[in-house]
C-alpha cells in the first residue's frame, strides 16, 4: 500500500520560511518524479515544483526564487523549502508522486501566512 505523509506546515509570518516534508512508502522511491502542489480556499489546486528522479527541477513562475525543491532518496523523502512566504500562499500543500506503478497524493499540509 502506497503512502504519502507530509509534515512541516504551520503558521508562519510574512517574509518567514517552512520546509515541507514528503515521506513515501509501498513504492521505489529513487525513480520516481516529486511534485508539489496547494489549493487555497475557494480557489483550484495548483501546481507548484517538481524534480524528476534525475534531479531536474522546475517551478510555477510565483514561486521561483523563493522555493526550492529537493528529495532524499535515502530517506524517501520530497521536500520543499519556502522562503519569504507571501500571504498568498496560504494554501494547503499537497505532494504527489508518480511511480510505474501509478501516481499518487498525500493527504496535504496547512501553511498559513500570517501576521
Amino acid at each position: 500500500q502506497v503512502q504519502l505523509v507530509e509534515s512541516g506546515g504551520g503558521l508562519v509570518q510574512p517574509g518567514g520560511s517552512l520546509r515541507l516534508s514528503c515521506e513515501a512508502s509501498g513504492i521505489i522511491f529513487s525513480p520516481t518524479v516529486v511534485g508539489w502542489y496547494r489549493q487555497a480556499p475557494g480557489k483550484q489546486r495548483e501546481w507548484v515544483a517538481t524534480i524528476t528522479s534525475d534531479g531536474i527541477t522546475n517551478y510555477a513562475g510565483s514561486v521561483k526564487g523563493r522555493f526550492t525543491i529537493s528529495r532524499d532518496n535515502t530517506k524517501n523523502t520530497g521536500y520543499l523549502q519556502m522562503n519569504t512566504l507571501k500571504p498568498e500562499g496560504t494554501a494547503v500543500y499537497y505532494c504527489r508522486v508518480w511511480a510505474t506503478s501509478g501516481a499518487y497524493w498525500g493527504q496535504g499540509t496547512q501553511v498559513t501566512v500570517s501576521s
